[in-house]
């Protein structure tokens, strides 16, 4: 489903404004509305995060974006708690603004999207805050292409290790 929205964003907003869409993820902003923060690269290498509104007028899928935002003015990204599985995070430009993802893997899959463009474009000192850096960081053992799949091979490799050690013996 999600690639299907990846598509149709890309070929309805994204390529209209000579932009490459590299990740977008649901956000909870509206009860009646779905809102999608995306981030994109411009073709001047510029990169964007821009949250789109998504309606329908008939069968006809819409898109609308609500607020655009440069990378360059990102300050920080606070994941809130690292220690626990929850979906919020803050953006911080020169305004806070609290969001809900998805799910706590989107919020991630946010996050490491723009730490992968911040090194690629800008090479700026942002901060990070609140998330566990090994599922943020792409030289870590744990990174992978498929962003969903990486806190639950994390959760198996560890209770894979707790039945190993359950079953080995004890030294008298």
């Amino acid at each position: 489903m999600s690639s299907l929205v990846k598509e149709d964003l890309e070929k309805k907003l994204f390529k209209p404004l000579s932009q490459n869409l590299y990740e977008f993820i649901e956000i909870e902003f509206s009860v009646q509305d779905r809102y999608y923060l995306c981030v994109s690269v411009t073709k001047k290498e510029e990169v964007k995060i821009i949250m789109v509104k998504h309606y329908r007028i008939g069968l006809d899928e819409k898109y609308e974006v609500t607020k655009k935002w440069s990378l360059n003015d990102l300050q920080m990204i606070d994941g809130k708690e690292a220690d626990t599985d929850n979906p919020f995070f803050d953006l911080h430009f020169k305004k806070v603004y609290r969001l809900e993802a998805y799910s706590c893997a989107s919020k991630y899959a946010f996050a490491r999207t723009v730490n992968k463009l911040n090194h690629a474009y800008l090479k700026k000192d942002l901060q990070i805050v609140n998330f566990d850096s090994t599922y943020i960081n792409d030289d870590s053992i744990w990174s992978s292409n498929n962003k969903d799949c990486l806190v639950l091979m994390r959760i198996c490799f560890y209770a894979f290790n707790l039945v190993c050690l359950s079953l080995c013996p004890l030294p008298l």
